[in-house]
């Protein structure tokens, strides 16, 4: 032993020469045991194992949430337009029984019929997104497909019965807007009670009542007289716009309510 270890040895400088004695300032000690785990000992149950935090006591079941159970799923579904062509498994032609027994996945989102070629999907809504229903909740549901439809619907006329409208007038044009920014205005179109309004407010003026539906989150409606094509083409091109630059588009095209019926506009 060299003069300099024999000394820092003395002085009480055991780990002198060895890694274990050095602090490398890299960490916290080591937990090496000094004596063995009793292991008789009852186990800790607020103690984390591997990583898992224990779900707050408080807290709902998660076979309690929208995508398991029925109850908690039929108090917030809410029907949404979607463009033409989307895949899915239509509710029409859905044998839930002959699904359930079925050893292949159900993930496509289940579709209902809108007017003029759009089809309607279920969502719950979630915070900042939305769970679209397929057919995987429809057998966790254990109800029938037209439940789904009909509690969506529901909810739907329950939402639009307080959700407004914004109107403009220039000259004998007449213009109506939903635009709540909380999603489904878009889809008040399906309910008769919208269409039956806009009948009312825009039907006086003479011309066709147009509709557009370019994103989920906008209906908009206007009337002119009849022999007014600028309006009609402004329309047309502020709907098609609108499609183009939005996050969730559904139609480019300037429907026309006829009657009861919305339809594409010719032309």
């Amino acid at each position: 032993m060299s003069e300099e270890s024999s000394r820092r040895a003395e002085e009480g400088d055991t780990g002198y020469g060895s890694d274990v004695g050095r602090d490398l300032s890299d960490g916290p000690p080591p937990a090496w045991r000094d004596s063995a785990p009793l292991v008789v000992d009852p186990i800790d149950a607020d103690a984390p194992v591997s990583g898992h935090v224990p779900a707050a006591a408080d807290g709902p079941s998660p076979s309690l949430a929208p995508e398991h159970d029925w109850d908690a799923a039929r108090a917030v579904l809410v029907p949404l337009l979607r463009p033409a062509g989307t895949a899915g498994i239509r509710l029409a032609d859905v044998d839930r029984s002959a699904m359930a027994l079925s050893t292949s996945s159900h993930t496509l989102p289940l579709l209902g019929d809108g007017p003029a070629d759009l089809v309607v999907v279920y969502a719950i809504p979630a915070s900042g997104f939305d769970v679209v229903a397929n057919g995987e909740h429809l057998i966790s549901w254990g109800v029938e497909p037209a439940d789904v439809h009909a509690a969506a619907m529901a909810n739907l006329a329950a939402w639009s019965a307080g959700a407004t409208w914004t109107g403009e007038e220039s000259g004998q044009r007449r213009l109506l807007s939903s635009d709540s920014g909380e999603g489904p205005d878009a889809t008040r179109i399906l309910l008769p009670d919208v269409r039956a309004y806009l009948t009312g407010a825009l039907g006086p003026v003479g011309g066709p009542i147009l509709v557009g539906l370019p994103d989920r989150h906008l209906l908009v409606a206007g009337a002119s007289t009849a022999d007014d094509s600028e309006f009609v083409a402004q329309l047309a091109g502020f709907v098609a716009d609108h499609a183009e630059g939005a996050d969730e588009p559904i139609d480019r095209r300037l429907f026309q309510l006829v009657g009861d019926e919305l339809r594409p506009l010719a032309g």
